[in-house]
């Protein structure tokens, strides 16, 4: 369900999170997001192994595959569209991963601030 109006968190034409794995709710590579998407499955993140033991910790395993599910299962270096819910919990616990801002949809400041995102910003320098 790409959306070629969906805007990122600095108010840009929202970018490509990842295609290996094939990320986002809806499964096209980016952070789109709706009304179906309940978790605002919106901050694109470069994950770190670090988060990947905090999220398993609060019982979301991402790192282990669910071929029933077409998950592959994440290991570090790839880009994920995270629940930015989740993206903020990790923040305030130290274990936030960095963040693609220009693949971060703006519903993400609906959970988180701006400026922590901007603080672990990947791709701005």
């Amino acid at each position: 369900m790409q959306n070629s109006e969906a805007l990122n968190v600095l108010g840009e034409k929202l970018e490509t999170c990842g295609n290996n794995p094939k990320t986002g709710f809806y499964r096209d590579g980016c952070c789109n997001t709706g009304p179906d998407d309940l978790g605002n499955h919106t901050v694109c993140a470069i994950v770190t192994a670090d988060f990947l033991d905090y999220s398993k910790a609060q019982g979301n395993d991402l790192s282990t595959p669910r071929p029933e599910f077409g998950f592959p299962g994440l290991k570090p270096g790839d880009s994920w569209c995270l629940c930015a819910g989740r993206w903020q919990q990790a923040f305030e616990a130290n274990s936030a991963p960095r963040v693609k801002l220009r693949a971060t949809h703006q519903r993400a400041l609906e959970a988180c601030e701006l400026a922590d995102l901007k603080a672990h910003a990947a791709d701005l320098s």
